[in-house]
C-alpha cells in the first residue's frame, strides 16, 4: 500500500458520497478519481481495468454534461440537472447483450496479454464499468446493479494484486451500491 493508492481511496469515498447523493461534485471527482486509478490498475496489471478508467475519464465529461442538460435536455428539473430516472426496457436486452459480447471479447483478449494477471475478472468487470459509466450519464438508477456486481470482482482483484487500500474502498462501495439503489429508486420519476 503507498500514498499514492491511500489518495485514490480517499478521492474514491468522497467519490461514492457524491454519486449517493446525486450532487454536482460527482463528476469532477469522477475525472479525478479515473486518473488515480488508471495508474493504479496500469501498474498492478489489471490492463482492462486501467484502459477502463481512460474510458471513465471521458465518459465523466460526458456525463457532467448530459447531467447539466447541455446534452439530451430531456427530463431536467428546476436547478438545471437531469432528473433520476429509470431505464427504459427496450434497453435491457441491448445492455444485457453488451454486458456479455464485452466480458467475452475482454478477457479473450486479456488472455493473450503476458502481464494480464487475472484475465476474467478484469475482463468481466470492465465489461460491466462501459455499461454501467453509460448508464450513469444518463442516470437511470439501474446503473447501481451494474456496480454491485463490480465491486466484488475489483474487491478480489485488488486483494490479488495487494491493493489492500483499494479492496476496503471497493467493500465500502458495495455498501453505498445497496444504499443508492433504495435512494434512487425513490426518487426516480419513472
Amino acid at each position: 500500500m503507498n500514498v499514492f493508492e491511500i489518495i485514490g481511496a480517499v478521492i474514491g469515498l468522497a467519490y461514492i458520497v457524491s454519486e449517493y447523493r446525486a450532487d454536482h461534485w460527482f463528476w469532477p471527482l469522477s475525472l479525478l478519481m479515473a486518473a488515480f486509478y488508471a495508474v493504479i490498475d496500469f501498474t498492478s496489471g489489471i490492463y482492462a481495468n486501467g484502459a477502463i478508467c481512460c474510458y471513465n475519464f471521458v465518459m465523466s465529461i460526458y456525463g457532467l454534461l448530459v447531467w447539466r442538460g447541455v446534452i439530451q435536455k430531456r427530463k431536467v428539473d428546476h436547478g438545471g440537472e437531469r432528473r433520476i430516472s429509470s431505464c427504459p426496457r427496450r434497453y435491457w436486452w441491448q445492455i444485457i447483450t453488451a454486458v456479455v459480447a464485452l466480458s467475452a471479447l475482454l478477457t479473450w483478449q486479456l488472455g493473450y496479454l503476458d502481464h494480464s494477471q487475472y484475465p476474467l475478472l478484469d475482463g468481466i468487470s470492465s465489461a460491466l464499468t462501459i455499461v454501467g459509466m453509460l448508464m450513469l450519464a444518463h442516470k437511470w438508477w439501474q446503473q447501481w446493479f451494474c456496480w454491485m456486481l463490480v465491486e466484488p470482482l475489483m474487491i478480489a482483484l485488488f486483494i490479488l494484486t495487494g491493493n489492500y487500500a483499494s479492496a476496503v474502498l471497493y467493500a465500502v462501495f458495495e455498501v453505498f451500491c445497496i444504499l443508492g439503489v433504495l435512494k434512487w429508486r425513490k426518487e426516480s420519476i419513472s
